[in-house]
């Protein structure tokens, strides 16, 4: 993605990743252990902080920018899951919070002495069904008190604040599902122990992930950004910008599937002659390469448009689609490529195999995207 245009930021993320060997990410995946020295050397260079704009200490760039720190992050073998979130999340806080909040949080994220990466939406039975969510935040004088459970929230303990999504009018009493919710900004230093607590989860890759329990924890109002029961609206701002991100990710999962399948086909001798010689190891290689190619140009369409505040939906939604198909189907070829190698963690192919597996699923599955096309897109009935 923009190889020329950002070829000075490439370089410096390359910087940052070239500190961390892939024994690093095999020792933090091997121990479940969240990458703190990667995270913070990201967020000193500045990387993390590459959206928040340059009055509140931050790089000032655009979501196209922000695309290629994380394609590349991922490209070098490395995992940008532990820290994207900053990413993201910041853009509820910057697009809706009010001046204050901005000018009070927004250069400590910057700096690093405040760590946003945690984002509270999905709960157990909702799913993807954001709607139908239940957790609730009831006004109580210069407060609200949060009930309720979330899960699969990421990156808690290694969190100072939480993007939060909470119910505030019950769902019989509004017009529309998708009423009644508001986003607030949660000091996890406080609710910690005061009512909020933390189950971890262990998952198929090293994703620190959690279920979240909600009894009677206590949010000041000040703590609410924008409006009262506007909180769906800000959210998918939010997942527009981390459908694409995540695209970009999986962007740079599907090129170092291929370089390191093609390096590989190269060097590996097997009856008197490199396999790559052979079109039944050639062609899926060449075969993932396009698919990645393409993916990388929707993912582009998707962050130009966001930029520019046009509706990216659509485009958004077709990008994460398109990238994680393409980089699964390189994992997949990588694996073939590597044949038992492939399954050696000492190749780093497995590892990233089952990162990049995750993006099937989250933050939105592949068949939700398809429904959301078929029926906004195509105007086809409505599937569900």
């Amino acid at each position: 993605m923009n190889e020329v245009h950002y070829a000075g930021l490439r370089e410096t993320v390359q910087e940052v990743c070239a500190g961390f060997s892939n024994e690093y990410w095999r020792a933090r995946d091997e121990k479940r252990e969240y990458p703190e020295a990667f995270v913070q050397a990201m967020t000193a260079s500045g990387l993390l902080g590459a959206l928040i704009p340059k009055e509140y200490g931050g790089m000032g760039l655009g979501l196209d920018a922000a695309c290629v720190i994380l394609e590349e992050v991922n490209r070098s073998g490395a995992n940008a899951g532990p820290a994207h979130a900053q990413m993201y999340t910041m853009g509820t806080l910057l697009r809706h919070g009010s001046e204050d909040q901005r000018e009070g949080y927004l250069p400590k994220v910057a700096s690093g002495e405040l760590r946003l990466q945690a984002f509270g939406v999905t709960e157990p039975e909702a799913g993807t069904d954001t709607t139908q969510l239940t957790t609730s935040a009831v006004r109580e004088g210069d407060r609200y008190v949060v009930n309720g459970r979330k899960i699969y929230i990421s990156r808690v303990q290694h969190s100072d604040l939480m993007v939060l999504l909470a119910r505030t009018t019950p769902i019989e009493q509004v017009e529309k599902h998708s009423h009644g919710l508001s986003v607030f900004l949660v000091d996890l230093r406080e609710a910690i122990g005061n009512g909020l607590t933390i189950k971890q989860r262990r998952v198929m890759m090293n994703n620190e992930t959690n279920e979240l329990l909600f009894e009677n924890v206590e949010v000041p109002a000040s703590a609410l950004i924008g409006e009262e029961g506007e909180g769906f609206r800000y959210i998918m701002d939010g997942m527009n910008a981390e459908r694409i991100l995540i695209a970009a990710e999986c962007i740079g999962d599907g090129r170092f599937f291929i370089e390191r399948a093609t390096e590989r086909a190269k060097e590996r001798q097997v009856f008197g002659r490199p396999i790559g010689q052979n079109q039944g190891v050639q062609f899926p290689i060449a075969r993932a390469y396009a698919n990645v190619e393409a993916a990388g140009l929707m993912t582009e369409k998707a962050a130009a448009l966001f930029d520019r505040g046009e509706s990216c939906g659509a485009e958004a939604n077709m990008a994460k689609l398109l990238a994680a198909d393409a980089s699964w189907e390189a994992a997949n070829m990588a694996v073939q490529t590597f044949g038992g190698y492939g399954f050696d963690a000492g190749y780093d192919i497995e590892r990233k195999f089952r990162e990049t597996r995750l993006y099937q699923v989250a933050p939105i599955s592949t068949n939700l995207i398809l429904s959301y096309v078929a029926e906004h897109v195509l105007k086809l009935p409505r599937s569900f």
